[in-house]
């Protein structure tokens, strides 16, 4: 009896297994959706799922200083990055994200066969974390993987910058998987990392849009030599 009560997860252990599978959940539907506008929200979903998931570290693991970095980062990627998005995206005409080689259905099938990997291969190389179940890393390194099939085969500059900054999600849950108790100023450091890659995809995006009129990035590969 004593070990089936040991094998049965916790409330803490519950909750943050159940949030990290949100945040995976949510990058599939990023890359299911038609709409960059959706795109756009349901990363501002995830980022808030990431922020929370903070706040239950550090109120489960008596972590204080993950309060702070909780209210950066739910003010900075699920308000400010989404609202610079769509405000970047008021003058263009595109509403529909641009797809790649193959058609939408295979991409999620291409992304579940790349997750599935990724999380079975951490799975196996047995690290543990005293802050949140082991699976949370399984699945933060699927949702890195999945941010990259998004940025690889949607051919448009919104869907590639929200796979990006998807991507820094995943690599936050990791960070909360093996670092939680990393210094706040190290952590607030990774913000403005981002911040600089927002600006950098603004810039990127106003440019592109002013001189093809577009947000599709197709007709770059004509720059290829």
């Amino acid at each position: 009896m004593t070990d089936v009560t040991q094998s049965v997860p916790g409330l803490y252990d519950g909750v943050a297994s159940s949030i990290a599978v949100v945040v995976l959940l949510l990058e599939f539907l990023m890359l299911r959706a038609a709409m960059l506008r959706a795109q756009v929200r349901l990363y501002a979903v995830q980022s808030f799922a990431v922020s929370l998931l903070a706040v239950a570290v550090a109120y489960g693991r008596d972590v204080p200083e993950l309060y702070v970095l909780a209210a950066l980062s739910f003010l900075l990627k699920a308000v400010a990055v989404p609202a610079v998005l769509l405000r970047l995206m008021r003058n263009a005409d595109a509403e529909i994200a641009g797809s790649g080689v193959l058609g939408v259905a295979s991409e999620v099938l291409v992304s579940i066969v790349v997750a599935g990997v990724g999380f079975f291969l951490v799975g196996q190389l047995g690290i543990e974390s005293d802050v949140l179940p082991s699976a949370a890393l399984s699945l933060s390194v699927a949702v890195v993987l999945v941010a990259f099939v998004l940025m690889i085969m949607r051919r448009d500059v919104v869907s590639q910058a929200v796979g990006f900054f998807s991507l820094e999600n995943g690599v936050s849950l990791a960070s909360l998987v093996v670092a939680a108790g990393m210094p706040l100023i190290l952590e607030v450091a990774f913000l403005f990392d981002l911040l600089v890659a927002v600006v950098v995809f603004g810039v990127l995006m106003r440019l592109h849009h002013a001189r093809t009129q577009s947000l599709s990035t197709e007709m770059l590969t004509r720059l290829r030599g």
